[in-house]
């Protein structure tokens, strides 16, 4: 039967509408004769590749001593699993409830999570994306504590009603064996002991069960007898508990902040009661109550003491103090305070066996926002250094950016100066969390990420092959002043918290160029160099863009006509109409409105420069007549040109950073043509030129064009001496908190309806409908959905550069969109991408030479007149045009949607060919092709709940996407086919076959005298025959997704070793006994042969030869 390909016939359909819905002009080619299109629906398909970063909301964590793997459990239901570094796996349990504890099977490949929701669940880890093999839902009890003995396979299930259940981890189901509570602890309270706080088996004995009751109650079980050994008793609530591996003591930490010390055998009361962090009266009183231990660890040593490692027991007069872990050796006691609560922690020791000496050689240390590893086995107890990537959240990711297949030598260089920044005092030891190991994929191109924080910083990740590891870091409120003391704030902030986060990048990896644009309307321009400098005044210039009072009339946004072009006038030139350079004389008194004062004051000391990247500019917008400025909404940068551009909802400014000069201050109904039908009608009249020359409200309405475009206005660079200031940050994630403004006369309301500058792109192209030749242009977008021409004019000569100003002119709306437009790109005449022209990389501290700025030529060539050369790709937030260059005529259009917006949308690279490839707020990811706009993908992904999502959300070429799903943690994923099929290759591994360490050896005289562990048939005693069948209605027993393959992978180790055994017997068996009954048929046949050989000898024994 032939198969039905539903993808093959949505392509038809998608083509038929997209081409009927094309608004294609008379005489305009269609697709097939202009572009031959290669990527069809079978190049896509989305899937979620790695997550990176630290476990959000991290709840319980299990270590495997011999596979070497960590698993954490979050409060979301979400499992991450670490090994060594660049090993790690994610997954998720459906019901996302949250995870109480982790259990490995060790050296197994397998691993037991217990849920809120009453559930246990069995992943199988010897896949690399882990699968669950079975799950187990209690109905009537409340899971609390679960205990999987090494080497067993029945997990002891402790509920909150006190019972102990227990469960054939081989096939989840339930054993008829039960601890009750009450036949526990009999008479020895006369209350509910509470729930089940600890399980775990005599180290030296498999039969005796050691209990933990929340009330103080201890009980030392008899599995075989099904009765209490002995019972212990203590005032305080019980927290944990943990053996001595001889079997003969273990120690127990209370809600009081005391350890109790047992003997097995002495009941009557503890052996030793200490309070690590109380005072010790002097008059032998007892010492006063502290907080509760939550946590101990008791691990011997074969050449020393004992470790005893403890989390809490604080003293409560300890007010503001940090967290903290204790570590007693000896006579000695540390304690180790952390930035975080601590969540969990755990010994690791270099035996698996219980009954052995521990050997630990490290604590690992789960924090509410990060995992920190102790060494033990150096003095003061260094940290290791973590080689996973879980500093994402170090401050709250305000933008992301992701760059794939970008070019080869940044990756090196980024590493060579980040690698400088690395601190100092690490342990010197390996880290020990080294197991599984990495994917064998074929992707080697380089991948970067960049991460902009709350802080003001910037990070730079490392993210090929599935990997993420920081390269470099940039802090870039260390050009501010900061503040000196905590009451110190200072009076011209427009947000209330974090001044320094950072709210839009441009970066340019061929030419290693940077441009941040922070919250407080400011704007850095950085320089890569490998030369360690000292700036002795940091470069700073300030702008002034009035806020317009104008009301709009806004076109209909439904109208398709093209707009006659006018040019907006002569080109801007500082030097004409601009005053001479000087300090600006800001006024922030208060018996007057704050003007030309920036919202941070840039630091008046010399700086000194790492190397990395280096501060070339600093661009702040300043208040204006008591108003604030606007926060920048958009931002591009090009290193062929030397140009800043950057806007908001005043109008867009260019500033030129090699000359340090600003050369266009527009509003935005300067951009649009006096005559086009998209020109923004001003009802009030405009204010007199200010005498210090500010351009948004300087022009008087019967002023010609010419005139209004001329010089941009009074933005002087001047080198000033501010005094410091500096808002105080907050850690916590501030998904939204970054829009807020202090005060303005224009009300939110008319902020939103007015138009606002939404994107940019620098290109080669046809300014005007009239021009043959290319020459170098800025796209501008608006929130009001249109797209602007602005022709730029360069100096002729590289050695011109720095002396002429670069010239300006606005050419008006090309086309106008539905919605926004939120990104702008140029293909040629072949549908090849034409990307904005840049300048190769060059050390700017290297010598003088090599200063001299030299251009790209234009990319493309010169064209015939009336011959459209190139597309312009415009896509907005409800649809995508393609417009051809230079008539300006639009060929392609599609409606991306209807009842939803789009937030993210990129020109990207896939196939060797490009497409555009958007999200929207419903949740849908698509992909269209070019220049025809056919819908290639819509998949119903992931619905907005969270601003954090559409703040981070970015494409990259290659197939490859991520955002920010917590505020620790990116999700990468991908939309190309290929990388969907060569995930399972590119994926690492966790599980490795290794052999499990030989058991300790008894001695001769444990071995001839007894006193070694004793074993115990838990099969005998907890299986069908003996215990019986557990009761159906306690817990359902539902399969897993996992497949067989993977069920005989888990049941592959130690575990499964019994029934192996079984089977291989019998198998042997029916062998012997089918050669047995061979054998007996061979017999057979040899004694009728040699019977009929007999009777032949005799018949012929007789006779002659001739007789025969």
């Amino acid at each position: 039967m032939k198969k039905f390909n539903i993808r093959k016939v949505l392509d038809g359909l998608t083509a038929v509408s997209s081409s009927s819905s094309s608004a294609a002009q008379p005489g305009t080619p269609r697709d097939n004769d202009v572009v031959q299109e290669t990527l069809q629906s079978e190049h896509f398909q989305l899937c979620k590749t790695v997550r990176h970063g630290f476990p959000y909301q991290s709840s319980s964590m299990a270590f495997d001593p011999v596979q070497k793997i960590l698993a954490i459990g979050t409060q979301t239901g979400a499992l991450r699993l670490f090994g060594r570094a660049g090993v790690e796996c994610y997954c998720q349990h459906d019901s996302g409830a949250a995870v109480i504890q982790l259990q490995f099977l060790i050296n197994e490949g397998a691993l037991v999570s217990a849920l809120t929701d009453d559930s246990i669940h069995l992943w199988n880890l010897r896949q690399k994306i882990p699968a669950i093999l079975h799950s187990l839902k209690f109905n009537r009890e409340r899971i609390t504590y679960c205990h999987l003995p090494f080497q067993s396979k029945w997990l002891y299930i402790g509920t909150e009603r006190g019972n102990i259940h227990i469960v054939n981890v081989e096939s989840f189901t339930l054993s008829g064996y039960v601890i009750m509570w009450n036949k526990a602890i009999e008479l020895s309270t006369k209350t509910h002991p509470g729930p089940v706080v600890h399980i775990s088996d005599n180290p030296m004995d498999e039969g005796k069960l050691l209990i933990g009751f929340e009330c103080g109650v201890v009980v030392l079980w008899d599995l075989k007898s099904k009765k209490a050994d002995y019972r212990y008793n203590y005032d305080e609530a019980i927290h944990s508990v943990a053996w001595h591996h001889e079997g003969k003591q273990f120690v127990c930490s209370h809600s009081d902040g005391t350890l109790t010390t047992w003997n097995v055998r002495a009941p009557a009361k503890p052996a030793q009661i200490i309070t690590p962090h109380g005072k010790q009266p002097k008059d032998g009183k007892k010492p006063e109550p502290c907080k509760p231990i939550l946590k101990v660890e008791y691990k011997t040593t074969r050449a020393g003491d004992p470790f005893m490692v403890l989390s809490g027991g604080l003293s409560y007069d300890t007010v503001g103090r940090r967290p903290c872990l204790t570590v007693m050796h000896g006579k000695s006691t540390t304690v180790l305070e952390m930035d975080y609560p601590i969540v969990d922690f755990l010994t690791l020791c270099e035996t698996p066996y219980p009954n052995d000496y521990q050997e630990p050689y490290a604590v690992v240390v789960l924090l509410e926002r990060d995992l920190v590893l102790i060494d033990l086995g150096q003095i003061g107890y260094p940290i290791f250094e973590n080689p996973y990537p879980l500093t994402i959240h170090e401050s709250p990711v305000t933008c992301c950016e992701y760059f794939a297949d970008c070019t080869a030598e940044i990756i090196p260089a980024l590493y060579s100066v980040g690698s400088r920044q690395k601190r100092q005092g690490y342990s010197k030891k390996e880290w020990p969390i080294s197991g599984g190991n990495w994917g064998q994929g074929t992707q080697s191109y380089p991948e970067i990420i960049l991460t902009g924080h709350a802080d003001g910083s910037i990070k730079f990740w490392d993210a090929s092959a599935l990997m993420l590891q920081v390269l470099y870091k940039l802090k870039t409120a260390k050009v501010f002043e900061r503040a000196r003391g905590k009451d110190e704030k200072p009076s011209t902030d427009i947000v209330e918290e974090d001044p320094f986060a950072i709210q839009t990048l441009s970066w340019c990896p061929e030419s290693r160029m940077l441009c941040v644009g922070g919250v407080s309307a400011h704007v850095i321009v950085y320089r890569f160099s490998k030369q360690e400098i000292t700036t002795e005044v940091v470069e700073l210039l300030e702008v002034r863009m009035q806020c317009e009072f104008s009301e709009v009339e806004s076109p209909d946004p439904g109208g398709e006509q093209t707009p006659t072009l006018l040019t907006s006038g002569a080109s801007a030139s500082p030097q004409e109409s601009e005053p001479p350079v000087q300090p600006s004389t800001g006024n922030n008194s208060s018996d007057g409105p704050r003007d030309n004062i920036p919202c941070l004051q840039v630091r008046s000391s010399p700086l000194k420069q790492s190397p990395g990247y280096q501060v070339e500019l600093v661009i702040q917008l300043v208040w204006v007549s008591g108003e604030p400025p606007q926060q920048i909404t958009s931002l591009a940068m090009n290193s062929s040109y030397g140009l800043v551009v950057f806007g908001n909802s005043n109008g867009l400014a260019v500033v030129d950073y090699l000359q340090k000069t600003l050369l266009f201050n527009m509003g935005m109904s300067e951009l649009y043509s006096p005559s086009e039908p998209y020109q923004r009608q001003l009802r009030s009249p405009r204010k007199p030129r200010q005498p210090s020359g500010a351009f948004c409200d300087s022009n008087d309405g019967s002023i010609p064009s010419e005139d209004r475009c001329k010089s941009p206005t009074s933005a002087k660079m001047s080198r000033k001496i501010s005094s410091s200031g500096e808002q105080k940050s907050d850690q916590d994630a501030k998904d939204n908190s970054f829009t807020r403004s202090r005060s303005s006369s224009v009300t939110s309301i008319d902020r939103e309806s007015r138009e606002t500058i939404s994107s940019f792109h620098f290109c080669e192209s046809y300014p005007r409908k009239t021009e043959s030749l290319v020459s170098p242009c800025l796209l501008v977008g608006t929130t009001q959905g249109s797209v602007i021409m602005v022709a730029l004019s360069l100096p002729p000569g590289a050695d011109q550069r720095l002396q002429q100003p670069v010239g300006i002119s606005s050419c008006g709306t090309i086309i106008r969109l539905k919605g926004g437009i939120l990104t702008m790109a140029l293909l040629d005449s072949t549908g090849a991408l034409l990307p904005p022209s840049y300048e190769p990389w060059h050390d700017p501290n290297s010598s003088d030479e090599e200063k001299l700025r030299r251009r790209r030529p234009a990319s493309s060539p010169s064209s015939q007149e009336g011959q459209d050369s190139q597309f312009a790709v415009l896509c907005s937030e409800k649809q995508a045009k393609v417009v051809a260059v230079p008539s300006q005529t639009c060929i392609y259009k599609h409606s991306i949607t209807e009842t939803s917006f789009v937030l993210r949308a990129d020109v990207v690279q896939m196939g060797g060919t490009n497409c555009i490839a958007c999200f929207c707020a419903n949740g849908h990811i698509m992909t269209l092709s070019l220049p025809s706009l056919r819908p290639l993908l819509d998949v119903n992904y992931l619905p907005l709940t969270d601003m954090r999502i559409a703040r981070t959300f970015c494409f990259s070429n290659l197939g490859q996407a991520l955002y920010l799903t917590s505020p620790t943690e990116i999700q990468r994923i991908t939309y190309s086919q290929e990388t969907c099929d060569n995930l399972q290759e590119m994926l690492s591994e966790l599980f490795t076959p290794v052999e499990t360490p030989e058991a300790p050896n008894r001695g001769f005289f444990k071995g001839l005298f007894g006193g070694g562990a004793q074993s115990l048939d838990r099969e005998d005693l907890f299986g069908e025959t003996t215990a019986g069948k557990a009761s159906r209605s306690l817990a359902q027993h539902i399969p897993g997704p996992g497949s067989m393959e993977g069920m005989k992978g888990a049941a592959s180790g130690v575990v499964g070793e019994l029934a192996r055994a079984r089977i291989a017997l019998d198998e042997r068996g029916q062998k012997l006994g089918e050669l047995d009954e061979r054998t007996a048929a061979m017999m057979a046949s040899a004694e009728s042969f040699s019977k009929h050989a007999h009777d032949m000898m005799l018949k012929y024994k007789d006779k002659k030869w001739y007789q025969l």
